[in-house]
């Protein structure tokens, strides 16, 4: 009786288990894995500077209202960021960090949105190897490098 039990729960077990989903990746991850290094950053540049744009004719043709600041807390704000803190030489490491995203199979589904963000935090965590980054990340240690 307890080997049918065992075998029993063992089946119920193994058919409950969720099977992994693979993700499909979208248009711009499979883009950028073409590109060289070059063309990544007339590529990051641009993507940057439509959103600049986008976020300063809104507040020209509709001012500060509700879309506006939408845009700005979900897209533009970030960007804002980014053109702060990454000048000409951190540009390349921004880039690394996008490449370590998209590396991951499970993030290539994921919007380009999503890799800056992660390349911002990244590269603004304090450490020098991507564990010790990952680490202040994770404890909320996130310090500016100088």
């Amino acid at each position: 009786m307890k080997y049918i039990l065992i075998v029993f729960i063992s089946l119920g077990l193994s058919f409950s288990q969720e099977k992994k989903k693979d993700s499909q990746p979208n248009a711009i991850a499979v883009y950028w894995k073409t590109l060289d290094s070059n063309s990544k950053e007339i590529f990051l540049f641009s993507y940057l500077t439509q959103v600049y744009d986008t976020h300063q004719k809104m507040i020209k043709d509709m001012g500060y209202g509700e879309v506006t600041t939408w845009y700005y807390d979900n897209k533009a704000e970030m960007v804002y960021g980014i053109f702060d803190q990454v000048n000409q030489s951190g540009m390349k490491e921004f880039i690394g960090w996008i490449d370590e995203y998209y590396s991951h199979d499970e993030f290539t589904g994921n919007s380009f949105d999503d890799a800056l963000s992660f390349a911002f935090r990244f590269q603004q965590a304090a450490g020098e190897t991507m564990w010790e980054k990952y680490e202040n990340l994770k404890f909320g240690r996130i310090k500016p490098k100088n």
